[in-house]
């Protein structure tokens, strides 16, 4: 009966020493899912340059007449004037239609009130090549967006730039502003007066004069006079005064004869006078 016992008690050992390691290798809980969480959207560029109040926006290309636009947008008749008498107009027009497809231009307009700030006279004491240079010098001869001024690389090119120095100017974007120098004229963009895909037209608080036309120009060096001979001069005036001298002394001598000849005359006169006397007798 112990035996049956001892051994039953060894059976149930065997079993729970051999299902204790099946218990303890129970599989482990799954891990949570983790949910990915989305990455935020680009925050859309924003515009360096402020709209004006009287900004027309355009998406269509059917309205880009600078012209037109200009006058809409008021305070740019000298700059239209200029435009029209310089001729440039034709050749921005030109520009702008060949550029569509790819490129455009922006166009930095100054007003009324910064071309009052030049000098009187200014723009009429330039002549034709540089009034036209001047106007050019405010075309950019590519798009420029509202926002994307600050990935220029300075010097940017103008569209007088195919000139060789002086026609180009650095543009410095940060904050809100955009600040455009010419190396002679320090100036700010305030507002957009149009922009569509290929055309923008800002407005600047100055005339952007090139560089160029403050290089003073170089001066003709003034002509030399040709001297006179000096030894010439020295031996002709040692000829005069022994000439002179010369003919002093001459004189002189002249004289002392002229003094001593009557003498000789008297005495002769004398003689001939006894003589016809005496004859007479």
């Amino acid at each position: 009966m112990k035996k049956q016992i001892i051994f039953y008690f060894h059976l149930v050992l065997l079993v729970f020493i051999f299902s204790t390691p099946t218990l303890a290798q129970s599989p482990a809980a799954a891990p949570k899912p983790v949910r990915a969480t989305p990455a935020p959207a680009p925050a859309p560029a924003k515009p360096l340059v402020p709209s004006l109040p009287q900004s027309p926006f355009s998406d269509s290309s059917s309205n880009q007449d600078i012209i037109k636009i200009l006058r809409k947008a008021k305070s740019f008749n000298t700059l239209i004037r200029l435009l029209k008498t310089t001729q440039i107009i034709n050749q921005v027009n030109a520009q702008l239609v060949t550029t569509k497809s790819g490129g455009g231009l922006t166009f930095l307009a100054p007003d009324d009130g910064a071309f009052s700030q030049l000098k009187a006279g200014y723009f009429n004491s330039l002549d034709d090549r540089q009034q036209k240079a001047l106007i050019q010098f405010h075309v950019l001869p590519f798009y420029v967006s509202s926002s994307n001024f600050d990935s220029l690389s300075n010097p940017v090119m103008t569209l007088a730039s195919d000139s060789p120095n002086g026609y180009q100017i650095n543009v410095t974007a940060y904050g809100n502003s955009v600040n455009i120098s010419t190396g002679v004229v320090n100036a700010t963009l305030t507002g957009i007066v149009y922009t569509d895909k290929t055309l923008a037209i800002y407005h600047v608080d100055k005339v952007l004069l090139p560089l160029d036309f403050s290089k003073p120009k170089p001066t003709a060096p003034a002509p030399t006079l040709a001297n006179a001979p000096t030894a010439d001069k020295d031996n002709s005036s040692a000829e005069d005064d022994d000439k002179g001298k010369t003919n002093r002394a001459t004189s002189g001598a002249n004289a002392i004869n002229l003094i001593s000849i009557p003498g000789t005359i008297l005495e002769s006169l004398g003689l001939a006078l006894v003589a016809a006397v005496t004859i007479s007798i």
